[in-house]
Formats: structure tokens, C-alpha cells, sequence
């Protein structure tokens, strides 16, 4: 994929909730934290500039960073008034990084905070064991052609082409749309390993582990996935024998991204098609 040096810009969301304070693995330099993995956020920004060319970002610290996101999140929450107060029990944050080093924070609010531990879900490896029915599942179609790696699938930005092409081959509603949010579509490469979805990493039951593509395969690096395997919640795929023949109708796998924690997923038919 062929793009103007200046088309894009560097990207990552997370996500601010006060249940987040709970939880001690998602500590930072200065203790609790309601911003989901925030330390990963910023590396994540860091090297993409460096794999992409651009000038590091030095010239911003963490705490820098940390600090221009929680000035848009005050003023999102308390308004320009107290009588203005709207609190929203969790806010989706993203952050744009443009190559001149502006950087650019947004927040929208999300319909419900965490419950429970975003990551819980990565704990069982026997998915018959968790109650499917009280859980919204997230309905998946196995794209019907091949996505070819590129940096702009192993690193995350504004260019988005791939993935929107993908939603709309597999006739998926857009993303902004609760029909959008409820389906998406899991992207293999040319040599018929798979990648990611449009917006989560993924990874399947193998044996008694979660196993998640590697990085070879042109998937994001995702921030969530670090965790998970940091963790030892989920192991990598290093032999690349996540292949899309491999999946299966009605088989459920593990979605994760910066924003929504562990969801669960279930495969619609494979390669497009529906089984009936």
C-alpha cells in the first residue's frame, strides 16, 4: 500500500475507568492508574515512530504524555462549570502522533465501564466452563481474501484502508453502528496464516494454551497482547500453525485490544462463507 509521507498519523487508544484503580497490574510510575495500560501506549508510540522514520518521542516523557491526557479528561468530565458535571463511567481515549511531533488527544465516552477484571477471560482455558449466554458474544466471519502485511498492519495508525476494505468485502456494518460493533472479520495473510480482526488481536485454543499469532504473520503488535503474554496468560504462535484452514465453524476464540480488555468471539463460517 502506497501513501504520502504525510497522509497518516501515528495511533493509539486506551481507555480512562476509575475500576481500573483496583487492579494493581495496571500500575504505573506513580501507583494506580485509570488509564488502561497506559506504559504500553506510550512505547507503542515510541517505536512506531522509530520503525516509521519519524523523530522518537523524546520529546515527550511519559509523565508528559500522562499529563495532556488527564488535562482533556478533566475538562471532558467536569465541563466548563460544576453545574456542566457529566460523568461517564469510562471514557475511550485516543492519541494522534503526527510526524512534526504534535500530538493530539480526544475522549469519547463509552457505554459502561469494567465490572471485573478486563482480563479474566484469558484465566480459563476451558470456554465451556464460562457462562456464554450471559456474555455478549461477538460474531466473526473469516475474510474472504487474503490481506497482504505491511507497516500500516505491524504498527497502528490512521491509515486504515486493509482493515475498512475487509468489514466491507464481508458486507459488515460499520463500526460506529451497534450491528458494526457486534461483527468483525479475521484477516489471514498471503500465505494463509492468520493476522488479527479489524480491531482486535486474536488467539485460538490450541491444546491447553491460548496461542496468538506472531508478529511474523503482519499482525499488530497490540497492547493488550503484550500484556497477555508478558503474563503468561497466552503463548505465540512461532511455528505458524495458526493457518485459516486451521479454524473452525462455531469455534470460540479470545479478542483483546487497548480499550476493551478480553472479549470472546465465535467463528460464523470460514473464508466467507456461512455454514446454515
Amino acid at each position: 500500500m502506497q501513501m504520502a509521507m504525510d497522509d497518516y498519523q501515528l495511533l493509539t487508544s486506551t481507555r480512562y475507568d476509575t475500576a481500573l484503580l483496583e487492579f494493581s497490574w495496571n500500575n504505573d510510575c506513580d501507583g494506580p492508574s485509570p488509564y488502561f495500560l497506559l506504559p504500553y501506549h506510550y512505547d507503542r508510540l515510541q517505536n512506531a515512530a522509530k520503525v516509521h522514520g519519524w523523530t522518537p518521542l523524546k520529546v515527550y516523557t511519559y509523565k508528559e504524555l500522562k499529563a495532556a491526557i488527564a488535562n482533556v479528561v478533566i475538562v471532558h468530565l467536569h465541563g466548563s462549570s460544576q453545574s456542566e458535571w457529566k460523568l461517564p463511567s469510562a471514557l475511550r481515549v485516543r492519541i494522534l502522533l503526527a510526524r512534526s511531533g504534535e500530538l493530539q488527544v480526544t475522549v469519547a465516552a463509552l457505554e459502561e465501564g469494567f465490572s471485573g477484571d478486563p482480563f479474566s477471560l484469558s484465566v480459563s482455558k476451558d470456554v465451556q466452563a464460562v457462562d456464554l449466554k450471559s456474555l455478549p458474544m461477538i460474531s466473526l466471519h473469516v475474510d474472504k481474501e487474503p490481506t497482504e502485511p505491511t507497516l500500516f498492519t505491524e504498527t497502528k495508525t490512521t491509515a486504515r484502508q486493509v482493515y475498512e476494505e475487509a468489514r466491507i468485502r464481508n458486507d459488515l456494518a460499520p463500526l460506529t453502528t451497534p450491528s458494526g460493533k457486534a461483527k468483525d472479520v479475521v484477516l489471514y495473510n498471503t500465505e494463509g496464516l492468520v493476522m488479527e480482526t479489524s480491531i482486535f488481536n486474536i488467539a485460538f485454543l490450541r491444546g491447553s494454551h491460548w496461542m496468538t499469532p506472531s508478529t511474523a504473520s503482519g499482525c499488530l503488535a497490540g497492547v493488550a497482547r503484550r500484556w497477555l503474554l508478558e503474563n503468561g496468560r497466552m503463548v505465540e504462535d512461532v511455528k505458524g500453525t495458526l493457518e485459516v484452514a486451521s479454524v473452525t465453524h462455531g469455534e470460540i476464540v479470545l479478542l483483546f485490544n487497548g480499550v476493551q480488555g478480553c472479549r470472546l468471539g465465535i467463528i460464523n463460517g470460514t473464508n466467507g462463507r456461512l455454514h446454515r
